[in-house]
């Protein structure tokens, strides 16, 4: 588990350092949208990772490019996160809760096996 943890402390420590290279205003919108995705309480890490891995990447390009900040998010900025969460659905509490929902259904329906019931 350690290994783990300090892989993906690594991984996340390296997505900082790369926005922190960006110029101001990339910076300003990357650091909106981490927000913005990690409001939803992420659920599995490496799933946020890879969403935040791949958010750096297009602002990256998009500044190597010169493509302005509205450019690259689109008139609706909202839409532009919940777009990037919905590639990564697994990265979102509300997928694993789902989940809880159903499993904690299913186990008091008596529905299953022995092994479904008793996990959570």
């Amino acid at each position: 588990m350690a290994a783990g943890w300090m892989e993906q402390k690594r991984r996340y420590r390296a997505y900082k350092a790369r926005t922190e290279r960006l110029p101001a205003s990339y910076r300003a919108a990357i650091d909106a949208l981490e927000r913005y995705t990690q409001f939803f309480g992420p659920g599995a890490s490496d799933d946020v990772l890879a969403m935040l891995e791949e958010l750096a990447a297009r602002f990256e390009q998009g500044a190597a490019g010169g493509v302005p900040v509205r450019e690259l998010t689109g008139d609706d900025p909202v839409e532009f996160a919940e777009a990037l969460l919905r590639d990564y659905p697994q990265a979102q509490w509300i997928t694993r809760e789902r989940r809880r929902l159903t499993a904690a259904i299913t186990r008091a329906a008596g529905e299953g096996t022995v092994s479904e019931r008793t996990a959570s």
